[in-house]
């Protein structure tokens, strides 16, 4: 006979599966990398949406093979330069803000440490938790590591994990280059009675395949992605090249 104490798995019984982890219980890196293929992919719909727009506009204004490539060319460098600086521009100010944050922080808790243990326990307070447990959470978390409690809670930043600007830079650019890749390299390779309509068929598969990515790494339902994606692209398509054709007629 068995005894109490002994496990399902001495009666023969199977043992418990692993528990599945939820999205929202990723932990910061897991949260990161999901950030950057967010990212990846948002910059690679740009290099297809932006570039499909240049070349099939031009291809309405012009049948000349030589200036449809040159300008898909042209167009791919400077869009992806942009992204790159952009990106650089914006995540080196968002970091000088979080670093100076994270300093001002560093000087309270080192000048004033009792008001900023109360400020941390009446922000888990306003969390939901008592006042007795809020200021003993509170007084935990201080005597581990004051100063990334005070930024994880208040200030919502991790003082260990800046973005770097150059990685970001370079993230945006190689993802706006290979979104890009697709409608230039489609227009500059169908036959030219084609162009237009192999392009068009390119994009959309394209713009198809990043919503669905784009959904799935959001975890919501893919249709309304892809359908606002590839909607979105064929209206900018349509309208870029009826003002090429436009152009072409009058200049």
């Amino acid at each position: 006979m068995g005894r109490a104490g002994d496990s399902a798995a001495d009666d023969g019984a199977p043992p418990e599966p692993p528990r599945k982890k939820h999205w929202h219980e990723d932990d910061g890196a897991d949260l990161s990398k999901l950030n950057w293929l967010r990212a990846g992919v948002l910059g690679a719909n740009d290099g297809i949406v932006s570039l499909a727009g240049l070349v099939i506009g031009v291809a309405g204004a012009t049948t000349d093979h030589r200036v449809i490539l040159f300008s898909g060319i042209a167009g791919l460098a400077s869009g992806a330069l942009s992204m790159a600086v952009g990106e650089y521009v914006s995540v080196s100010s968002q970091t000088d803000t979080e670093k100076a944050l994270i300093a001002k922080e560093r000087h309270e808790l080192a000048t004033m440490p009792g008001e900023e243990l109360e400020e941390l326990t009446t922000l888990f307070e306003r969390r939901g938790l008592d006042r007795p447990t809020a200021e003993q959470v509170a007084r935990q978390l201080t005597r581990h590591d004051a100063l990334a409690a005070h930024a994880e809670v208040e200030l919502k930043i991790d003082p260990a994990e800046f973005t770097n600007p150059w990685q970001a830079a370079l993230a945006s650019l190689l993802a706006f280059t290979a979104g890009a890749f697709v409608p230039v390299l489609a227009i500059t390779l169908a036959p030219a009675d084609l162009r237009i309509l192999v392009t068009a068929l390119a994009v959309v598969v394209a713009l198809a395949v990043t919503g669905i990515l784009s959904a799935r790494l959001s975890g919501s339902p893919w249709p309304r992605p892809l359908i606002r994606n590839v909607a979105g692209g064929l209206v900018a398509m349509g309208i870029s090249h009826w003002i090429g054709i436009l152009a072409g007629r009058t200049l």
